[in-house]
């Protein structure tokens, strides 16, 4: 184990640190690089770097580093519920119907203090951006959960930037003027909010999901869709919702997760829908804790069907894929603690991903991969000196042995 030690001032050079390749692609090697951070923000980066300002060495032999990590897609309104349920039938629609049940027990208070928890872990792991979705059930009534996590989002203000997805069932928005109502309901909440939907073929609807972009569009909103999270192969929310983007020219940014249903699907239908998805301005997510525990779940049998999307022929085709969390210690999975890391190493294994370090770590670091905006350099000269180090891990195991990291912000570690 190196012996690494967090520095006492935000003004130093970082010496010998081992970024991926993806964060600098154009550099032959990115080994031994030398980062120099004064008064917490970045003034240059270079290979083998001298020190004229005589700056203080923190050299970090070679360790791993990444910038802060993004969490894609949680549900911070459902979270650390699962420890107050009784049994609940496996797959998708048992955990559904034990979730209904336990928002009788939901208060601002109870949803604050369990939400509140999960951005606890999310920060000491390094998280520096969260989406969360939101169950919205009802047309008329705002959720409990919405207002509440607005206040998160003000309360981590600086520390996690928070955004909201409204999760709607679809049949919601199959009336025109009630889909139109709910976006401007979502659009008129504060910044940082989506409108969501869950599709699925219990409750699909072409023109209701016409209605929801058509109403999105409207309010200039972006997209984020629970998207065909089942392994039925008769599943088309993910064509069709490419259908619709070019034909009513929709231009804010689509994020679809879950798309478990192309993993069951006929391989060329499959990839045709994947040519069509790299056609339009989308991103998907891919949740492998979650998804390996809900799909195909039926007591006392070994599953033989997985929840995977395509991501590797999804990666091939260019198109952003990104790893999260998820639900995290509710009915719908047991697992999780809201370090994106921890879905990256079951993703990973299950999805056969090679160069995980240099390659699918974009996957849990890209924030423009989530939101649609223009790419940053993550240790662009005047940035702020956010990243994490680790101090075990390798990169031929990575991500293992990443518990033990150090997170630095501003120059200086947070924990």
């Amino acid at each position: 184990m190196k012996k690494i030690i967090a520095p006492q001032h935000a003004t130093y050079l970082l010496k010998n640190a081992r970024l991926p390749q993806w964060v600098y692609p154009s550099l032959s090697a990115v080994n031994g690089l030398d980062i120099s951070v004064v008064d917490g923000k970045i003034l240059s980066m270079a290979q083998s770097a001298s020190n004229p300002s005589n700056l203080p060495i923190w050299d970090v032999q070679g360790a791993l580093v990444l910038p802060l990590l993004v969490d894609a897609h949680t549900h911070l309104d459902k979270t650390l519920t699962r420890s107050r349920m009784g049994d609940i039938t496996p797959g998708l629609l048992g955990a559904i119907q034990a979730m209904m049940a336990d928002r009788i027990q939901w208060t601002p208070e109870d949803v604050y203090a369990r939400a509140n928890q999960g951005l606890t872990w999310a920060y000491a792991a390094g998280v520096q951006h969260l989406r969360t979705h939101c169950d919205w059930w009802e047309p008329h009534t705002q959720p409990i959960a919405w207002q509440v996590l607005q206040d998160l989002a003000t309360a981590w203000q600086g520390k996690i930037k928070i955004e909201r997805a409204s999760l709607i069932p679809l049949h919601l928005y199959a009336d025109a003027s009630q889909a139109k109502r709910l976006a401007q309901q979502v659009a008129a909440s504060g910044a940082g909010a989506l409108l969501g939907g869950f599709v699925h073929t219990s409750n699909w609807d072409l023109q209701a999901l016409q209605n929801l972009f058509k109403a999105a569009q409207a309010e200039g909103l972006h997209v984020d869709l629970h998207m065909d999270e089942e392994l039925n192969p008769a599943a088309q929310g993910l064509l069709r919702a490419t259908e619709i983007i070019r034909d009513i020219g929709f231009e804010a940014h689509v994020v679809c997760g879950h798309t478990c249903a192309l993993s069951a699907q006929d391989r060329t239908q499959a990839l045709k829908t994947l040519d069509e998805v790299a056609k339009v301005n989308m991103s998907l997510v891919t949740l492998p804790l979650t998804n390996l525990l809900l799909q195909d779940a039926v007591t006392g049998k070994t599953p033989t069907q997985r929840g995977l999307t395509l991501v590797q022929e999804a990666r091939d085709r260019e198109i952003p894929v990104l790893v999260a969390s998820d639900n995290v210690q509710d009915p719908f999975c047991t697992f999780g603690s809201y370090d994106p890391l921890e879905a990256l190493s079951t993703g990973a294994l299950a999805a056969q991903l090679p160069n995980v370090f240099d390659e699918a770590t974009q996957s849990i670091c890209r924030i423009d991969w989530l939101t649609g905006t223009p790419a940053t350099e993550p240790f662009a000269v005047g940035q702020a000196a956010n990243f994490i180090v680790f101090k075990e891990a390798n990169v031929w195991g990575f991500p293992s042995q990443t518990h033990q990291r150090l997170v630095i912000r501003n120059g200086l570690a947070t924990q």
